[in-house]
């Protein structure tokens, strides 16, 4: 990832994160991917409060995923989400996010999210929306 793209979180690893034997459970790490989307939106200007006060209130959705893990975190860690908007075309939007402990990655993500009205249909990125995310990536 480059660096003048990327929106970075810091995650503190605590408990309620954990198993018994201190080491993340992979579902938690959804949770710290979805903080980055959301924080990553919010470097943009767009706020979910935002999209849904909209004459047509619209919302994301997570429609596809694929996850790797590579390295176990573990309780006390200091991890840091990093997210990428790959894409921002149609009713889509692509973004690519890692895992970070200090230099060595934990874990990654490729990210289909869709807007969609409240009643769950697709919708197209709004052209305000659209644009505030291409307008972060250097050379758009």
């Amino acid at each position: 990832m480059s660096d003048e793209t990327i929106y970075r979180l810091p995650i503190r690893i605590y408990y309620e994160d954990t198993d018994f034997s201190g080491v993340v459970y992979h579902a938690a790490y959804l949770k710290f991917f979805e903080r980055g989307r959301t924080e990553a939106l919010r470097a943009c200007g767009v706020h979910h409060s935002e999209l849904l006060a909209r004459d047509e209130p619209l919302a994301f959705a997570v429609r596809k995923m694929t996850t790797e893990w590579l390295v176990p975190a573990k309780i006390d860690d200091m991890l840091e989400v990093r997210t990428r908007f790959v894409l921002a075309k149609g009713a889509r939007m692509i973004l690519a996010q890692e895992i970070w402990r200090g230099g060595a990655l934990l874990a990654r993500a490729d990210v289909e999210a869709a807007c969609m009205s409240l009643s769950g249909k697709p919708r197209r990125l709004p052209e305000d929306i659209a644009n505030r995310f291409l307008a972060r990536r250097p050379g758009e």
